[in-house]
């Protein structure tokens, strides 16, 4: 019969291998976790790579700049929600020309004594499916509201298509301003972003890190180079995840997103490289006027 000498090293040797067990099993639950975490990261930045792709490439115009204002580095992924601090009352604006002939002959717009005291602009499209209501943000993004103006003005986007429709998980815009309808027209110059793309140091990657742009904002495509804004601009009907890279100027009325809607309900022909295609529903542009 073992003695109590012994019965309490046997004792002792199972609780040493219990905590042993135990400490293994914590061990592995880490590095699971870490590992999942790793994991969470990749599929993020290749989400945000798929995404980008998708809007990249459309509005073929080159370098330009624009007067914009320093602010703190922002939460990645997270879109801010405004300006950290407001513009002057008066900006200037630089529209660069591009080198490439104009999809339709305008003049570039003015550039001196933007004002920005005036923070909202209301604007009418009609279109061949219906209206849509837009309200423009001159008080964050003063040049491309400037530049959306002064090109509607000159009839630039009157009987235009909206010549491509994307549908795909965790992006849904229809994009319009190539009167061309081949997704490759513009004004014959260029401009940088504005908001929220100068919230950010130039070099923060946060500015890689996609962020989501919600329902029924307008925002510049532009071809992924600096200063490559002109013409081309999208229309979000549906939360949509892009790096924070494309200037954001407005946002869309309900009747508008119906109309949008009605498109998207009918898909698109899937004929473009970048991503999406074609609306199966065609629309065009008929006209676009300030209220």
């Amino acid at each position: 019969m073992p003695s109590n000498e012994q019965r309490r090293e046997a004792a002792k040797r199972k609780l040493e291998r219990q905590l042993e067990r135990r400490a293994n099993r914590a061990r592995k639950r880490k590095q699971l976790t870490i590992a999942g975490s790793v994991l969470g990261v990749v599929l993020v930045v290749a989400a945000g790579a798929v995404v980008f792709a998708l809007t990249n490439g459309d509005d073929d115009t080159t370098e330009a700049s624009a007067d914009s204002v320093s602010a703190s580095p922002q939460s990645p992924g997270v879109m801010p929600a405004g300006r950290a601090e407001p513009l002057p009352e008066k900006v200037s604006c630089t529209y660069t020309p591009d080198g490439q002939p104009p999809a339709r002959q305008v003049n570039p717009p003015r550039t001196e004594d933007i004002d920005t005291t005036v923070s909202e602009v209301s604007v009418s499209v009609e279109t061949t499916q219906g209206n849509i209501g837009l309200t423009l943000d001159n008080a964050d993004s003063p040049c491309t509201v400037n530049n959306f103006l002064s090109l509607a003005s000159q009839n630039y986007f009157d009987n235009t298509p909206c010549h491509r429709l994307v549908t795909s998980e965790g992006l849904k815009v229809l994009q319009c301003g190539d009167p061309t309808g081949s997704g490759t027209g513009g004004p014959g110059y260029g401009f940088t972003n504005e908001f929220p793309t100068d919230q950010y140091p130039a070099d923060d990657p946060s500015l890689q890190v996609p962020v989501t742009y919600p329902r029924g904002t307008i925002a510049m495509a532009n071809s992924g180079r600096p200063g490559s804004n002109g013409s081309q601009f999208f229309l979000v009907y549906a939360d949509s995840q892009l790096p924070p890279q494309y200037t954001a100027f407005g946002t869309i009325d309900e009747t508008g997103l119906a109309t949008i809607e009605k498109v998207a309900a009918a898909g698109d022909d899937a004929s473009m490289q970048a991503g999406g295609g074609k609306p199966n529903l065609p629309i065009d542009i008929k006209s676009v006027r300030m209220d």
